[in-house]
């Protein structure tokens, strides 16, 4: 037996499971200085920083009383959760990280379930409890039942809990009692999770994370199954399909801190990194190159939705993006392939556009941002649920969805679910707010949330998780009101704007350069408006009261990308560039469209 011991972090979104990670890298003496503690250390992604969450799941490691323990942090959000099956496989226990005010939410659930399942021991904390109107007893009996109705062993079921801020530094075996370090925490690491067990054999690896360097090209990642592994050792790369290739590691790698530490050689237990291995994928075991045996390869989370990504065509392509033509995005998306896992993309023979699929719209979208940040330009279609046959029946994925929110905008909250087909399974109130769950096919998701903010005030809390695929509900209805688009290329004038601002909301605002087919608005009504902000007031030497009134034009309303893809309709794109979102008709002249909708 090894010291060491393997954790993986579980959360739901914006629990605050990568602020517990740092403070366990500063109580590990990672850091001397104070100072650096401040910065969220592993949310090293801008996008994460921004929006707080984990997008990729990374591996720390820290050494406390001769102990090293590696953690890996977990993304929370359910569009990720391929990332989270995968890196439990190298864990022997996981931290179940729970908010003390709202409780285990869906995604919690849902990466426990996965973390039972193999038999991994949990360590339950309850985090905020500084948070006014928390409730840690009550959640730690909601964990110990949600735990319960997942099949958890007696074994599992016997777990410590530990409470505490990880905000304010501390961790204690009461709420009550206040300390100032969170060493508590480390110690029932220590005792509780049980350390890896260390096989003797041919070695033995599987593949369940790899990582990308434009010197040595893909690492693989994984946790070290038997044996030993050595610099420049002859391997077998065993695929999926149980073909062999013959390889040899370069370099071996060893997690310390935040980065890896070149290692002569690493034992069974231990996480690693090799630089050297070609042509794997996640799920490959490498194995000894005299004794070769597969390991059981893991499963990766099937797609459930596509969109259609193309080159920017727009009148203003080229203005804002470094990288716009086709072979520029073809590589972008294919480099993209060698590291986002639940992601595929197919490119149509003879036309710019690529048929990418995903996990959800957060999924491809953190993707088209990211593009976007390093200098592509590109358009987006409208997101689609993927279809499948089952049983000779046409099926469609299905989520479970929670919203909690205050009584008084529970009943509208129904309504407007229930609308897109979603089913109510369960509603209770618990402190003058209620938590809901429904069943809601994933097509009724799309373009949901705006609208569960717009009639609950912002207070909605709303999560959902993919649960699987049902016989197909039937249509849903779509945006009624039509787009109001402009007829010609100019600068937007507040004179026109005014004149037109009857007829719906505007999206750009005066003095903002527009083109034919651009949609600059909505229409109060049913069907598309086409409408000219671009003309300016005749200038006449007439004079009477009334005709110099001021513009007066209310604020328009800007989207964020995800807002923009859940918002246009079949026949239109998202135009993506560095500095711009704008929306268009896929077909921008006017009579060519009418010409289509006539045939």
């Amino acid at each position: 037996m090894q010291a060491i011991r393997n954790i993986a972090i579980i959360a739901h979104v914006d629990h605050g499971k990568t602020t517990l990670v740092d403070k366990m890298l500063l109580a590990g003496q990672l850091f001397r200085n104070a100072e650096v503690a401040g910065e969220l250390m592993l949310d090293n992604n801008e996008l994460e920083r921004e929006r707080g969450i984990t997008i990729l799941s990374k591996n720390v490691s820290i050494n406390y009383n001769g102990v090293k323990i590696n953690i890996i942090d977990t993304p929370g959000h359910a569009d990720f959760g391929g990332e989270v099956e995968r890196v439990l496989n190298m864990a022997d226990g996981v931290l179940l990280l729970v908010d003390a005010f709202e409780g285990p939410m869906p995604q919690t659930r849902f990466v426990l379930q996965k973390a039972l399942e193999i038999g991994l021991k949990p360590i339950v904390v309850i985090n905020k409890v500084d948070k006014p109107n928390c409730r840690p007893e009550e959640v730690q009996e909601a964990v110990f039942d949600l735990m319960f109705s997942l099949n958890a062993t007696e074994y599992q079921l016997d777990f410590s809990t530990v409470y505490g801020s990880a905000k304010q530094g501390w961790m204690s075996e009461d709420w009550r009692d206040e300390t100032d370090n969170i060493t508590f925490l480390l110690d029932q690491i220590v005792e509780h999770i049980p350390a890896p067990v260390s096989l003797e054999g041919p070695s033995q690896m599987l593949i369940t994370s790899l990582d990308f360097s434009s010197y040595v090209g893909r690492i693989a990642i994984g946790r070290v199954h038997r044996g030993v592994f050595k610099e420049n050792q002859d391997i077998i790369l065993i695929k999926r399909d149980g073909t062999q290739t013959k390889g040899r590691i370069k370099e071996l790698h060893e997690f310390v801190g935040f980065g890896r530490k070149r290692s002569a050689q690493m034992a069974s237990g231990d996480l690693c990194a090799m630089v050297g291995i070609e042509g794997f994928e996640i799920g490959d075991t490498i194995a000894d190159a005299l004794q070769p045996e597969a390991l059981k390869p893991i499963a990766i989370d099937e797609p459930t939705m596509s969109m259609v990504f193309t080159i920017n065509n727009s009148p203003f392509f080229g203005k804002d993006g470094k990288f716009v033509t086709s072979r520029h995005i073809h590589d972008r998306l294919m480099r993209e392939l060698d590291k986002n896992l639940a992601l595929r993309v197919e490119k149509s023979q003879d036309t710019d556009l690529w048929t990418v699929y995903g996990r959800g719209v957060l999924h491809l979208s953190i993707l088209i941002e990211t593009m976007r940040r390093e200098g592509y330009e590109l358009q987006v279609g409208q997101p689609r649920v993927l279809f499948k046959e089952v049983d000779g029946k046409r099926c469609e994925p299905i989520e479970e969805m929670t919203i909690n929110v205050t009584e008084e905008s529970a009943s509208k909250m129904i309504d407007a679910v229930t609308r897109r087909k979603g089913e109510l399974t369960m509603m209770e109130t618990r402190n003058e707010r209620t938590y809901m769950m429904f069943n809601i096919p994933s097509r009724g998701i799309i373009g949901l949330r705006g609208v569960l903010m717009t009639l609950s005030a912002g207070e909605a809390v709303v999560a959902h998780r993919f649960t699987g695929y049902e016989p197909y509900k039937g249509e849903i209805e779509k945006r009624e009101n039509g787009s109001m688009i402009a007829i010609e290329t100019g600068t937007a004038v507040a004179y026109a704007m005014d004149k037109l601002k009857d007829r719906g909301n505007f999206f750009i605002f005066p003095g903002d350069d527009v083109y034919a087919g651009q949609v600059v608005g909505e229409s109060s009504k049913e069907g598309d408006l086409v409408i000219n902000v671009n003309r300016t007031k005749k200038l006449t030497n007439v004079r009477a009261s009334g005709t110099d009134d001021k513009a007066t034009l209310p604020p328009p309303i800007v989207f964020s990308l995800e807002e923009a893809l859940e918002y246009i309709k079949e026949d239109e794109y998202v135009e993506v560039t560095p500095k711009h979102l704008r929306m268009r008709k896929i077909i921008l002249d006017e009579n060519e469209r009418k010409r289509l909708n006539r045939k």
